[in-house]
C-alpha cells in the first residue's frame, strides 16, 4: 500500500526528529500539505532545533510564519520550543499533549512518527480511507463519529503488521490519493466542519494586521489607511490579537509582541 500511493516529497517523512515532526504537525493543522512544504523547509533551515527556536523573538518567528495563516500556531510553537529547550523531548503521547498548541491528535501523530508508538488516532485522510473502505455500502448514513472509526484504525494497524509510522504514512497517502480521484466522504463525518470563506473573514483581517505590524508600529488610524476594513472590525481583531499575546499596545501604537 505504501509504495503505490506514497508521497516521498514530504520533507518531514525523512526525519525521526520529534522537534521537526512537531513543527510539521503544527503547520499542517488546517493547512494543505503543498502549502506547508516551502514554509516548513525555510523554518527548519532557520530554526533546526527547539533550542534555536527558543532563542528567537516572537516577532522573528512570526516573520518566518507570515503567509501561512493561523498565526497563533506560531506563538504556540515558540512557547513549546522554550519548554523543549530546557529538557528532552517527551516520549509519550500524554506528555507530548502537554506542550502548547498540541492536542490529542497531534500528540499521537508525533508519538507514532517520531517514536514509532502504536497510538490510535484519526485525521482527515485516514477518515476518508475508513469511510471509503468500510461504509461504501451505507453512504446514506451521516454523522459517523470518530469513536466509531477508531476501533477500525486499531484493528487495521494490528492486522497490517506494519511499523506504526509506516502504517500511518500509508493510510494518509492513500486517503490523499482517494481525494485526488474525487472521493469526498468527510462530510459524512460527525466532526466535519466546512471551512469558512477566507475573503472578507476575520482570518484575512488578522493576517493583514500582523503583516502591517511586522513592517512597523502603527496606530489604529495608520492601520485603517492600509487595511480596507472598518475601525470597529480593526479594533475587535486587535483586541483579540492582544489577548492572545500576539500584539501589544505602546501608547497609541500597536506592535507585534516580543
Amino acid at each position: 500500500m505504501a509504495s503505490m500511493w506514497a508521497r516521498p516529497h514530504l520533507p518531514w517523512r525523512k526525519t525521526k526528529d520529534p522537534y521537526k515532526i512537531l513543527v510539521s504537525e503544527i503547520m499542517l493543522q488546517q493547512t494543505q500539505v503543498e502549502r506547508v512544504i516551502p514554509f516548513y523547509n525555510r523554518f527548519i533551515k532557520k530554526y533546526p532545533t527547539a533550542r534555536a527556536l527558543s532563542r528567537a523573538s516572537l516577532r522573528d518567528v512570526l516573520k518566518m510564519w507570515n503567509g501561512l495563516g493561523y498565526n497563533r500556531r506560531a506563538k504556540f510553537l515558540h512557547q513549546a520550543a522554550k519548554q523543549l529547550g530546557k529538557s528532552d523531548f517527551p516520549k509519550t503521547a500524554e506528555e507530548i499533549e502537554k506542550l502548547p498548541g498540541v492536542g490529542h491528535y497531534t500528540a499521537r501523530a508525533i508519538a507514532a512518527f517520531a517514536f514509532n508508538k502504536p497510538e490510535v488516532f484519526i485525521e482527515t485522510n485516514i477518515r476518508t480511507v475508513l469511510l471509503h473502505r468500510f461504509y461504501s455500502s451505507v453512504l446514506q448514513k451521516t454523522a459517523i463519529a470518530d469513536e466509531e472509526l477508531l476501533p477500525l484504525v486499531a484493528e487495521t494497524l494490528k492486522r497490517s503488521h506494519m511499523e506504526p509510522r509506516d502504517f500511518y504514512a500509508a493510510m494518509m497517502d492513500y486517503g490523499a490519493h482517494l481525494k485526488k480521484q474525487g472521493v469526498r466522504l468527510n462530510s459524512k463525518s460527525e466532526h466535519y466542519i466546512k471551512q469558512s470563506k477566507f475573503e472578507g473573514s476575520a482570518r484575512q483581517l488578522r493576517g493583514a494586521i500582523l503583516r502591517e505590524l511586522l513592517k512597523h508600529h502603527s496606530t489604529l488610524t495608520m492601520l485603517s489607511s492600509h487595511i480596507p476594513r472598518s475601525r470597529e472590525e480593526l479594533t475587535h481583531e486587535l483586541t483579540r490579537l492582544a489577548a492572545e499575546g500576539l500584539v501589544k499596545l505602546h501608547g497609541k501604537f500597536f506592535a507585534v509582541a516580543d
